[in-house]
């Protein structure tokens, strides 16, 4: 049995299956992977995760009870969950992508969506069969007293749930977005804000990545509940929750040393042939709706017109790569990226200059070798929990000016020595992009080393164990 146990939608590695049935693994992708996967192979933990794909459903039913590590894959201890196709499509797309990340991201077209009815209803029984398959894992993992890592908007349910079944478990939960205020939150069916509430207060410690998203949390149970807030508490039906803010960081040595690689020093080459000596302005971004790429453009496209002094020395390049393409909302939006990057070109470039360079396969390694040639990185999501982007790209480029959302979680750690823009004003953030690019070298140097402090304050390792200690030992 396992004394700390990790809970996540996407798991450390998933599988692709070839026409012959050959599974091929590889690491897997998002932002919560890479910052938990190499702290819970190191120390022991149990990774309990959801087969996403065709071939992580093969990998699952050939390894016994789930467990890849007993199947002989070098995964550290993983169990994948097979859920059912229908299930997880509906929890995962309907209710988690489609309504909890739009209500914690102030994302609705609120005079046409969100709209509740019998469809929603099947969705949410789905999304709580769904943590209802987690929690039953985790209570089958679990040793007597373990440590339970929840995590994400994919798993409010668990904790509560998992608690009734184990009451001698110490469990929290994380919330690697933004939350909603009061108001908004409440566009949810009056029982299901309570259930998602409640089912987080089923955990001993709720951990988010900014006081503002704690904040906003204890005012939803306070309102919406009718807890009780005391300090960084919430007392709610005889039990107390305590509150904790968790500004996940990067481990500055592990990504360096990685960002100097063969595969990345030779997109380094090749983007410096590409670009030659002009300046570079990066954003590394999914095409996700809060990520805010059509306005970054339309803010270089301004910077353009106001400054033509600027044509021929700066290239934008913009790493924009798919996301949730089974979501219309974010084919359009994708399709809208395209678009306004071909009008930038139609205006803009010449024989002999590309003024932007949009590139849409995601390529991790050229995305680091990005951040190591960034004079300027934009980072201007309408709202992010935190923005690993955003700290990623100052340890790597040694002289990188971060022009900054002020809506972005990182911003609180970061406001101080970036340039902070409204992410709505494209007009203010055009302005920025050129206050970046004329920065005295000595004020570059000096902004970029307190962003490198500021981002690699709490790595992984220090950001996982703070958690677990927040949960007192077994």
């Amino acid at each position: 049995m396992n004394s700390v146990l990790v809970a996540s939608n996407r798991g450390p590695v998933s599988f692709t299956v070839s026409d012959d049935g050959v599974l091929t693994m590889k690491r897997g992708g998002g932002g919560l992977v890479s910052g938990l996967s190499g702290v819970a192979k190191d120390e022991g933990v149990l990774w309990v995760c959801a087969a996403l794909s065709d071939g992580d459903r093969s990998a699952v039913r050939q390894a016994p009870g789930g467990r890849l590590d007993q199947a002989g894959y070098e995964t550290g201890a993983v169990r994948m969950l097979d859920i059912p196709p229908t299930t997880f499509h509906r929890a995962y797309n309907a209710v988690a992508n489609s309504t909890l990340w739009f209500v914690n991201h102030l994302l609705y077209d609120t005079p046409n969506a969100p709209l509740f009815g019998t469809r929603f209803q099947r969705e949410w029984e789905s999304y709580r069969d769904y943590n209802g398959a987690f929690a039953m894992a985790l209570a089958e993992e679990a040793g007597h007293g373990a440590r339970v890592m929840v995590q994400d908007y994919h798993l409010t349910l668990t904790p509560a749930m998992l608690r009734a079944e184990r009451p001698d478990l110490r469990i929290a939960h994380f919330s690697h977005t933004p939350w909603a205020p009061p108001e908004y939150f409440s566009l949810l069916p009056d029982e299901v804000a309570r259930e998602v509430l409640e089912g987080i207060l089923g955990a001993d410690h709720a951990g988010f990545l900014a006081e503002r998203w704690a904040s906003a949390f204890m005012d939803c149970c306070a309102t919406l509940l009718g807890a009780d807030i005391s300090g960084n508490n919430v007392t709610y039906e005889g039990r107390t929750t305590q509150i904790g803010v968790h500004a996940l960081g990067v481990d500055g040595d592990e990504l360096w040393a990685r960002a100097c690689e063969p595969d990345v020093e030779s997109h380094v080459t090749a983007l410096r042939a590409q670009v030659g000596d002009r300046r570079l302005i990066v954003r590394i971004d999914r095409t996700e709706l809060s990520k805010n790429i059509v306005r970054g453009l339309v803010a270089y496209r301004e910077f353009l017109a106001a400054h033509p002094e600027w044509h021929g020395r700066v290239v934008h390049l913009a790493f924009a790569y798919p996301s949730r393409h089974d979501l219309p909302e974010y084919r359009e939006y994708t399709a809208a990226v395209q678009r306004c990057a071909k009008e930038i070109e139609d205006e803009y470039a010449t024989e002999d200059w590309d003024p932007l360079i949009l590139n849409v396969d995601d390529d991790y390694p050229r995305s680091l070798a990005a951040y190591r040639l960034a004079d300027v990185l934009l980072v201007n999501p309408i709202r992010d929990g935190m923005n690993l982007v955003a700290k990623e790209g100052p340890v790597l480029s040694e002289r990188c000016a971060l022009v900054l959302s002020r809506e972005a979680g990182a911003a609180a750690e970061l406001g101080e020595h970036a340039l902070v823009v409204n992410p709505y004003d494209v007009s203010e953030t055009a302005e920025a992009l050129h206050q970046a690019l004329v920065m005295p070298e000595d004020e570059r140097r000096r902004r970029r080393t307190a962003l490198r402090a500021a981002a690699t304050a709490l790595p992984p390792q220090r950001w996982m164990a703070a958690q677990l200690d927040a949960l007192g030992t077994p």
